[in-house]
């Protein structure tokens, strides 16, 4: 299930890495639950149809928005009882409007382009490494985080694939700072094959790691 979330227009200019603004307005949108710290089976994505300021921050318009998405409809309809108590969001912007959508019906085969950019790391060594769309691993590791959160919601994990579609042009990594700490993203469109239930859920937990932090969501 997935809401989309018109807002109002900010009154001061909301920095580029606004990240953690959105992670803290869902968190306070859910209360104290058992959602914080345990593997995220929801997804965010970054503001949409926001204006770029004079290279320094981004302005929120009429028709900006973002979405969010959950496996568990219960966590959504907490997020939905947070906002109707609280709508504000950050730097002057409240949420104005809820729409919320039903999970698609799809193929065994689909394309996504992404709402977040998307986020792989591995430990080696003790040392953390930020995995890009050009590693030769980087698809199995997709599909390996993908098994584990379907694992945890106790649905079928077996034959499932998740991979980077090279073939966009525009494909490009990124450094993205969250809390001052950097991480390097991939903004590239996913494909993902494996049976219609195992795409819904993809879909709304979204792909690779930190999905609970704004990372991963796609449309």
């Amino acid at each position: 299930m997935r809401l989309y979330l018109q807002v109002t227009r900010n009154n001061k200019l909301i920095p580029f890495n606004y990240q953690s603004y959105l992670t803290g307005a869902i968190h306070k949108w859910l209360g104290r639950n058992e959602h914080h710290g345990a593997l995220s089976l929801y997804s965010f994505s970054w503001f949409e149809n926001a204006t770029l300021k004079n290279n320094s921050g981004i302005m929120l318009n009429d028709n900006s928005f973002f979405f969010i998405s959950a496996f568990e409809e219960n966590l959504i309809k907490q997020i939905i009882n947070g906002i109707l108590k609280d709508p504000s969001l950050c730097f002057g912007s409240e949420v104005a409007e809820i729409q919320i959508s039903n999970t698609p019906d799809f193929s065994s085969k689909e394309m996504f382009f992404t709402g977040s950019p998307v986020f792989i790391k591995r430990r080696f060594d003790n040392k953390e490494k930020h995995i890009t769309y050009d590693d030769t691993q980087c698809n199995d590791y997709l599909t390996e985080t993908l098994q584990k959160k379907l694992k945890a919601a106790y649905l079928p994990f077996e034959n499932i694939k998740v991979s980077f579609d090279t073939s966009y042009s525009l494909r490009k990594t990124k450094v993205i700072k969250y809390k001052e700490i950097s991480n390097r993203v991939n903004i590239c469109p996913v494909i993902i094959e494996g049976s219609p239930e195992q795409i819904a859920f993809a879909w709304n937990v979204g792909i690779g790691n930190s999905t609970g932090i704004g990372f991963g969501a796609i449309k």
